[in-house]
Protein backbone atom coordinates (compact mmCIF):
# COMPACT_ATOMS: atom_id res chain seq x y z
CA UNK A 1 0.00 0.00 0.00
CA UNK A 2 1.30 3.39 -1.05
CA UNK A 3 2.38 6.25 1.74
CA UNK A 4 0.08 8.45 0.22
CA UNK A 5 -2.95 6.26 0.95
CA UNK A 6 -1.79 5.27 4.50
CA UNK A 7 -1.54 9.33 5.11
CA UNK A 8 -5.19 9.57 4.21
CA UNK A 9 -6.22 6.82 7.16
CA UNK A 10 -8.22 8.15 9.89
CA UNK A 11 -5.60 6.79 12.44
CA UNK A 12 -2.86 8.63 10.47
CA UNK A 13 -4.55 12.11 10.70
CA UNK A 14 -6.51 12.20 14.02
CA UNK A 15 -6.27 12.32 17.70
CA UNK A 16 -9.68 10.75 18.24
CA UNK A 17 -9.34 11.88 21.87
CA UNK A 18 -9.28 15.11 20.78
CA UNK A 19 -13.29 15.29 19.56
CA UNK A 20 -16.50 14.63 20.99
CA UNK A 21 -17.14 12.56 17.98
CA UNK A 22 -15.08 9.66 18.43
CA UNK A 23 -17.42 7.61 17.88
CA UNK A 24 -19.06 8.55 14.77
CA UNK A 25 -15.49 7.33 13.18
CA UNK A 26 -16.01 4.03 14.57
CA UNK A 27 -15.86 1.06 11.70
CA UNK A 28 -14.52 3.71 9.45
CA UNK A 29 -11.42 3.53 7.61
CA UNK A 30 -10.73 6.84 5.77
CA UNK A 31 -12.77 10.16 7.01
CA UNK A 32 -14.93 11.02 4.32
CA UNK A 33 -16.75 7.72 4.64
CA UNK A 34 -18.49 9.73 7.84
CA UNK A 35 -19.83 12.53 6.09
CA UNK A 36 -23.41 11.11 5.80
CA UNK A 37 -23.45 10.44 9.59
CA UNK A 38 -22.64 13.27 10.64
CA UNK A 39 -26.35 15.19 10.68
CA UNK A 40 -27.94 11.79 12.70
CA UNK A 41 -24.81 11.67 14.68
CA UNK A 42 -25.59 15.22 16.32
CA UNK A 43 -28.65 14.39 17.03
CA UNK A 44 -28.29 11.03 18.92
CA UNK A 45 -25.41 12.80 20.54
CA UNK A 46 -27.05 15.69 21.58
CA UNK A 47 -29.81 14.08 23.65
CA UNK A 48 -27.15 12.80 25.88
CA UNK A 49 -25.24 15.48 26.60
CA UNK A 50 -25.50 16.97 30.46
CA UNK A 51 -28.07 19.45 31.17
CA UNK A 52 -25.55 20.98 33.99
CA UNK A 53 -23.05 21.22 31.12
CA UNK A 54 -24.63 22.17 27.62
CA UNK A 55 -28.01 24.03 26.66
CA UNK A 56 -30.35 23.18 24.12
CA UNK A 57 -31.19 26.49 22.22
CA UNK A 58 -34.11 25.43 19.52
CA UNK A 59 -34.27 22.42 17.58
CA UNK A 60 -31.45 20.54 17.63
CA UNK A 61 -28.39 22.90 19.16
CA UNK A 62 -26.19 21.92 21.99
CA UNK A 63 -24.16 24.83 23.56
CA UNK A 64 -21.80 24.07 26.10
CA UNK A 65 -22.95 26.80 29.09
CA UNK A 66 -18.89 27.80 28.86
CA UNK A 67 -18.99 28.52 25.33
CA UNK A 68 -18.70 31.90 23.85
CA UNK A 69 -21.39 32.87 21.32
CA UNK A 70 -22.03 36.22 19.62
CA UNK A 71 -25.20 37.12 19.57
CA UNK A 72 -24.95 38.18 15.92
CA UNK A 73 -23.95 34.82 14.59
CA UNK A 74 -26.43 32.23 12.98
CA UNK A 75 -26.44 29.03 14.23
CA UNK A 76 -28.63 26.18 13.07
CA UNK A 77 -29.33 22.48 14.02
CA UNK A 78 -28.34 19.98 14.26
CA UNK A 79 -24.99 21.29 16.06
CA UNK A 80 -23.24 21.13 18.80
CA UNK A 81 -20.68 23.65 20.23
CA UNK A 82 -18.19 22.33 23.19
CA UNK A 83 -16.76 23.79 25.78
CA UNK A 84 -15.36 27.30 25.68
CA UNK A 85 -15.23 27.13 22.30
CA UNK A 86 -16.14 30.86 20.73
CA UNK A 87 -18.80 31.77 18.01
CA UNK A 88 -17.45 35.12 16.92
CA UNK A 89 -19.62 38.05 15.04
CA UNK A 90 -21.72 37.24 12.15
CA UNK A 91 -20.50 33.45 11.98
CA UNK A 92 -22.98 31.65 9.90
CA UNK A 93 -23.22 27.53 11.31
CA UNK A 94 -25.50 26.40 8.66
CA UNK A 95 -26.06 23.02 9.87
CA UNK A 96 -24.65 19.30 10.41
CA UNK A 97 -21.66 20.84 12.62
CA UNK A 98 -19.35 19.39 15.73
CA UNK A 99 -17.35 22.80 17.15
CA UNK A 100 -14.82 21.62 19.56
CA UNK A 101 -13.49 22.81 23.00
CA UNK A 102 -11.85 25.59 22.82
CA UNK A 103 -12.19 26.28 18.94
CA UNK A 104 -12.88 29.20 17.03
CA UNK A 105 -14.91 30.35 14.95
CA UNK A 106 -14.98 34.05 13.40
CA UNK A 107 -16.09 36.76 11.72
CA UNK A 108 -18.20 35.75 8.26
CA UNK A 109 -16.94 32.16 8.65
CA UNK A 110 -19.67 29.54 7.50
CA UNK A 111 -19.75 26.06 8.38
CA UNK A 112 -21.57 23.10 6.95
CA UNK A 113 -21.68 19.44 7.34
CA UNK A 114 -18.30 19.50 9.48
CA UNK A 115 -16.23 17.98 12.41
CA UNK A 116 -13.93 20.66 13.95
CA UNK A 117 -11.68 18.91 16.30
CA UNK A 118 -10.59 20.82 19.48
CA UNK A 119 -8.78 24.13 19.50
CA UNK A 120 -9.17 23.97 15.72
CA UNK A 121 -9.32 27.95 14.67
CA UNK A 122 -11.63 28.91 11.75
CA UNK A 123 -11.44 32.72 12.89
CA UNK A 124 -11.26 35.00 9.35
CA UNK A 125 -13.82 34.91 6.05
CA UNK A 126 -13.30 30.72 5.96
CA UNK A 127 -15.52 28.46 4.22
CA UNK A 128 -15.45 24.98 5.43
CA UNK A 129 -17.76 22.41 3.92
CA UNK A 130 -17.98 19.13 3.89
CA UNK A 131 -14.83 18.61 5.50
CA UNK A 132 -13.28 17.58 8.90
CA UNK A 133 -10.60 19.63 10.98
CA UNK A 134 -8.29 17.85 13.14
CA UNK A 135 -6.58 19.41 16.63
CA UNK A 136 -5.09 22.03 16.24
CA UNK A 137 -5.65 22.86 12.54
CA UNK A 138 -5.58 26.24 11.30
CA UNK A 139 -7.15 27.95 8.73
CA UNK A 140 -5.72 31.70 7.47
CA UNK A 141 -7.87 34.73 6.90
CA UNK A 142 -9.76 34.06 3.43
CA UNK A 143 -8.68 30.17 2.80
CA UNK A 144 -11.60 27.82 1.96
CA UNK A 145 -12.72 24.35 1.39
CA UNK A 146 -14.09 24.28 -2.25
CA UNK A 147 -16.36 21.20 -1.91
CA UNK A 148 -18.17 20.78 -5.29
CA UNK A 149 -16.35 20.10 -8.90
CA UNK A 150 -16.79 22.46 -11.49
CA UNK A 151 -18.29 19.52 -13.70
CA UNK A 152 -20.54 18.05 -10.82
CA UNK A 153 -19.01 14.81 -10.75
CA UNK A 154 -18.36 12.58 -7.88
CA UNK A 155 -14.56 13.34 -6.27
CA UNK A 156 -11.48 11.18 -6.55
CA UNK A 157 -8.99 11.23 -3.89
CA UNK A 158 -5.83 11.22 -5.65
CA UNK A 159 -2.97 9.27 -3.93
CA UNK A 160 -0.48 9.57 -5.73
CA UNK A 161 -0.95 7.07 -8.61
CA UNK A 162 -3.78 5.65 -7.06
CA UNK A 163 -7.33 6.82 -7.46
CA UNK A 164 -10.03 6.30 -4.57
CA UNK A 165 -13.12 6.47 -5.90
CA UNK A 166 -15.27 8.54 -2.65
CA UNK A 167 -19.03 8.49 -4.30
CA UNK A 168 -19.57 11.97 -3.07
CA UNK A 169 -20.37 14.59 -4.93
CA UNK A 170 -19.46 17.02 -1.79
CA UNK A 171 -16.22 16.70 -0.04
CA UNK A 172 -14.04 19.84 1.04
CA UNK A 173 -11.14 18.85 2.72
CA UNK A 174 -9.90 16.54 5.33
CA UNK A 175 -6.93 18.29 7.46
CA UNK A 176 -5.09 16.17 9.87
CA UNK A 177 -3.80 17.37 13.39
CA UNK A 178 -1.88 20.83 13.87
CA UNK A 179 -2.18 21.20 9.89
CA UNK A 180 -1.71 24.97 8.87
CA UNK A 181 -3.52 26.88 5.96
CA UNK A 182 -1.74 29.55 4.85
CA UNK A 183 -4.28 32.94 4.00
CA UNK A 184 -6.01 32.90 0.93
CA UNK A 185 -5.57 29.07 0.37
CA UNK A 186 -8.28 27.00 -1.51
CA UNK A 187 -8.62 23.39 -0.67
CA UNK A 188 -9.61 22.07 -3.82
CA UNK A 189 -12.56 18.72 -3.86
CA UNK A 190 -10.84 15.60 -2.22
CA UNK A 191 -8.05 17.13 -0.80
CA UNK A 192 -6.19 15.36 2.39
CA UNK A 193 -3.75 17.72 4.47
CA UNK A 194 -1.41 15.20 6.53
CA UNK A 195 -0.26 15.89 10.06
CA UNK A 196 1.77 18.97 11.30
CA UNK A 197 1.97 19.61 7.31
CA UNK A 198 2.01 23.48 6.22
CA UNK A 199 -0.28 25.15 3.41
CA UNK A 200 1.91 27.96 2.21
CA UNK A 201 -0.11 31.20 1.07
CA UNK A 202 -2.51 31.72 -1.91
CA UNK A 203 -2.17 27.96 -2.74
CA UNK A 204 -4.45 26.15 -5.19
CA UNK A 205 -4.45 22.35 -3.32
CA UNK A 206 -5.88 19.15 -4.82
CA UNK A 207 -4.83 15.13 -3.70
CA UNK A 208 -3.22 14.38 -0.58
CA UNK A 209 -0.17 16.18 1.28
CA UNK A 210 1.94 14.03 3.31
CA UNK A 211 2.21 14.83 6.62
CA UNK A 212 5.30 16.90 8.14
CA UNK A 213 5.51 18.61 5.02
CA UNK A 214 5.18 22.11 3.49
CA UNK A 215 3.45 22.66 0.50
CA UNK A 216 4.91 25.47 -1.58
CA UNK A 217 2.55 25.13 -4.47
CA UNK A 218 1.65 22.47 -6.81
CA UNK A 219 4.26 19.70 -7.69
CA UNK A 220 7.31 21.74 -4.86
CA UNK A 221 6.07 19.59 -1.73
CA UNK A 222 8.72 19.49 0.61
CA UNK A 223 9.32 17.49 3.47
CA UNK A 224 10.26 19.49 7.00
CA UNK A 225 13.65 19.21 8.58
Amino acid sequence: MSTEILEAKIANLYTLSETIAAAVFEGHEYPWEILPFIKDFIVKLGETLPADEYEKRGENVWIAKDAKVAPTASVTGPCIIDHEAEIRHCAFIRGSAIVGKKAVVGNSTELKNVILFNNVQVPHYNYVGDSILGYKSHMGAGSITSNVKSDKKTVVVKCGDVQIETGRKKFGAMLGDMVEVGCGSVLNPGTVVGRNSNIYPLSSVRGVVAADSIYKKQGEVVRKR
